[in-house]
């Protein structure tokens, strides 16, 4: 893997912070809009259906909020008791959110069911497949906008928001089906695709409870960025290989940590220099880092103990990929 084929950041820390501001706004705007135009859908149709992507939309509309909050909070600059900034703000955030998308499944099951006891004529089907459409080309101009965000910051919290509205996706055209179902037959439909929609939401809640943990505990950067990393590194023709390697990544920023090793024979400040020019090679693929390198003779290298960790690394050692890599 090259440098070119990295995952990165390809705009300023600036201009991250603005496109996600932006999508914050639009995610709310969008949101309200769904809101009131699904609101008089289930007052003329009184579909469960319709009531459930209407409380969907309300859960988004309140997600949001909290995203807008955690966001702002998130590109605070880091201050005397944050010295490693904000960023985990986003992460319980998508917390938050999960609780509030696992909060509406619920009701959504105990309404569906009470629909299966006293089942419910549709009325007004047409308005209702009217606004489903609608909701459907908003949602995919929302997620147009979100996926490019998300592509140049890795925002977990526009990750999730998104991941809601995809979500709305499903949810939008289950009730279609449910609605041109149930005006032609059964309406059992209606409370059906309600219990389906309800179960999808719980996958989804668990999907933003997993992408929250991982930047919560730490999680390493994939496999496929570390090695990247290494390469970057020993790509200098006087870096001898590097060991200890850790990663993370906390709201926009990423976190990277090394031991480079050198030749005995350098002095202190050529050892700097190239410690810098690593260091420079690295912010062009992660422009929004903090990277720390520790300066290691390679002589000693082989007393050093090493930490290694077989079920989440590949069958080599770091060690003996190096050797690979080094010319």
């Amino acid at each position: 893997m090259t440098e070119n084929t990295a995952i990165q950041s390809p705009t300023l820390p600036q201009e991250n912070a603005r496109l996600m501001r932006l999508a914050t706004y639009a995610s709310i705007g969008v949101a309200l809009v769904l809101i009131i135009a699904k609101l008089i859908a289930w007052a003329l149709s009184d579909s469960v259906s319709m009531l459930a992507t209407l409380i969907d939309s309300t859960l988004d509309a309140l997600a949001s909020l909290l995203n807008l909050l955690a966001v702002r909070h998130a590109l605070t600059p880091a201050d005397r008791e944050h010295r490693f900034g904000h960023g985990k703000a986003e992460a319980l955030a998508g917390l938050g959110q999960a609780a509030f998308i696992g909060g509406s499944a619920v009701f959504l099951l105990l309404e569906a069911g009470r629909r299966f006891v006293n089942p419910v004529p549709i009325e007004s089907y047409g308005l209702g497949v009217a606004v489903m459409v609608f909701s459907i080309v908003l949602t995919l101009g929302l997620l147009g906008f979100q996926r490019r965000v998300i592509r140049a910051t890795d925002s977990l919290a526009i990750g999730a928001d998104s991941l809601h509205y995809r979500t709305d996706l499903l949810v939008n055209g289950s009730v279609i089906a449910a609605l041109v179902l149930s005006s032609v037959g059964w309406v059992g439909f209606d409370p059906l695709f309600a219990v389906a929609i309800a179960l999808y939401i719980v996958y989804s809640a668990w999907e933003i409870v997993r992408q929250a943990l991982d930047h919560l505990m730490d999680r390493e950067l994939p496999d496929e960025e570390r090695e990247q990393i290494k390469a970057i590194a020993c790509r200098h023709r006087k870096v001898r290989g590097i060991h200890d390697l850790r990663s993370r990544r906390s709201g926009i920023d990423t976190f990277i940590q090394l031991h480079l090793e050198l030749d005995d024979e350098l002095g202190l400040l050529q050892a700097h220099e190239i410690s810098d020019e690593v260091e420079a090679r690295l912010l062009e693929v992660y422009p929004a880092a903090e990277i720390i390198i520790h300066i290691d003779p390679v002589s000693v290298v082989p007393d050093e103990p090493t930490p290694e960790f077989p079920a989440a690394e590949t069958p080599e050692s770091d060690q003996g990929l190096l050797r690979k890599i080094l010319p």
